[in-house]
């Protein structure tokens, strides 16, 4: 017999080309990988708040071809700004509600909610019919800030949120101080995250619901050979960082450690509004190494040919995509003990972690002094990443929860597409 394909709707704030960091991309994965095995995918995202923080300047942003099976509802209102605040302030769909209503009417059997700060709000979660997943690519459920970074200067470790967000310079939301969160949150069947540390702090906060850890991933199309990968033979040892240059990524205490006597270069991809305050700490050292905003596909050159990645973050990541990005190709991180970090090190052995500056500096020292261990913990995490972090592995879990909660909803016309094909296979469940 032939299994039928399900039906998503993927709801988010930001999606490629419009998007900041790595929630629009995860989206997009997940939505290619669901249609690359035969499912349909409608995703909504809010192209006003993408214009919003970027102050309106969309510049030459066109949206990027999607595979057959992906449909994309790009919302957009004469309002601009306005309808974001709206949403921000009334945590609900204000401008865009009836549209987002419309859309979700569409008979899906999933519907998916990522980030919906601003394509929604709390109020989006009571919108259609069908199973409800939430994923938590940030901390929006339990701070207004969405990253719990205290005071824009440190971690949180408890809540001043009102004066916090004055100095995010963010506008207070009244709709916190009411129940409408804990009301619309009994419409999602499944509250998700990417890793144990993520579920654990939304405790801590205050969020009453259970989580479900759903492993992050890596698409099988870009774990293939690299068609780009070059070694120069003469090139100097380094290290990497890639990500957005802000203070909370925590760049600025790894480049004073890369002077002159340094046993490698630092190399650094990426740009942000704190980049020139780390030009001015590197000084001009002939060891550190600026690269800019760097293409995806040039990436993994630079992942593979480094010592390690180094990832330093001072605020409290869900699960950085650099970390498999690193994985992938067989290269080992340099991580601070903190947030999911200890988790990931802990469940690969593919790396090693820091508190102190003394830590880091040994770390460094013996990742550029043995190319043993260096490739000793590298390999390691190629290895974890294909056990616990591939697609095949995530999509399983995926699909795993998706047919629980339609048993304990009995739900037939879902539970109907999870009958065995002709092949011995489950769709969406590829068995081996």
């Amino acid at each position: 017999m032939t299994a039928k394909a399900l039906r998503f709707a993927m709801v988010t704030t930001f999606y490629p080309p419009y998007n900041f960091g790595g929630d629009g991309q995860f989206v997009r994965r997940l939505a290619h990988a669901l249609a690359g095995r035969g499912h349909e995918v409608d995703i909504i995202h809010d192209v006003d708040a993408y214009a919003m923080l970027s102050d309106g300047a969309l510049g030459d942003l066109e949206p990027e071809p999607e595979p057959e099976g992906v449909r994309v509802h790009s919302l957009k209102s004469s309002l601009g700004a306005l309808s974001c605040l709206a949403t921000q302030q009334l945590g609900r769909p204000l401008i865009h509600g009836a549209e987002i209503k419309r859309i979700l009417a569409q008979g899906f059997d999933v519907i998916h909610f990522h980030n919906i700060s601003l394509v929604g709000g709390p109020k989006i979660l009571g919108l259609g019919d069908g199973i409800k997943l939430y994923t938590t690519h940030e901390h929006w459920l339990v701070c207004p800030s969405h990253i719990l970074w205290r005071h824009n200067r440190e971690i949180c470790t408890g809540r001043e949120c009102l004066r916090c967000v004055i100095k995010h310079r963010r506008l207070p939301q009244a709709w916190r101080a009411s129940s409408l969160l804990k009301r619309e949150s009994t419409h999602v069947d499944a509250f998700v995250t990417l890793s144990r540390f993520c579920a654990d702090k939304h405790k801590e906060f205050g969020f009453e619901r259970p989580m479900t850890i759903m492993p992050s991933f890596l698409p099988d199309a870009e774990c293939g050979p690299d068609p780009l990968e070059a070694e120069d033979k003469e090139q100097k040892p380094y290290f990497l960082f890639v990500g957005r240059l802000e203070i909370i990524k925590g760049l600025q205490d790894v480049i004073p450690l890369f002077g002159d006597d340094a046993p490698a270069e630092l190399w650094i991809a990426g740009s942000g509004g704190y980049e020139q305050t780390l030009r001015d700490l590197a000084g001009g050292s002939r060891k550190v190494r600026f690269l800019g905003q760097t293409a995806p596909e040039k990436l993994r050159a630079l992942y593979k040919n480094a010592i390690a990645a180094i990832t330093p973050s001072k605020c409290f990541e869900v699960f950085p995509m650099v970390v498999l990005e690193a994985f992938r190709e067989g290269t080992p991180i340099v991580a601070r003990r903190l947030g999911p970090y200890p988790e990931i090190v802990d469940q690969s052995g593919g790396g090693l972690l820091f508190e102190t500056r003394e830590d880091l500096k040994a770390a460094i020292g013996t990742l550029a002094g043995d190319r043993g261990v260096r490739d000793k913990m590298g390999q390691a995490g190629a290895r974890a990443m294909q056990a616990r972090w591939s697609e095949g592995v995530a999509l399983e879990r995926y699909f795993s929860l998706i047919h629980d909660i339609a048993e304990t909803r009995r739900m037939p016309h879902v539970l109907d597409k999870f009958q065995a094909g002709e092949e011995g296979q489950t769709i969406g469940l590829e068995l081996e």
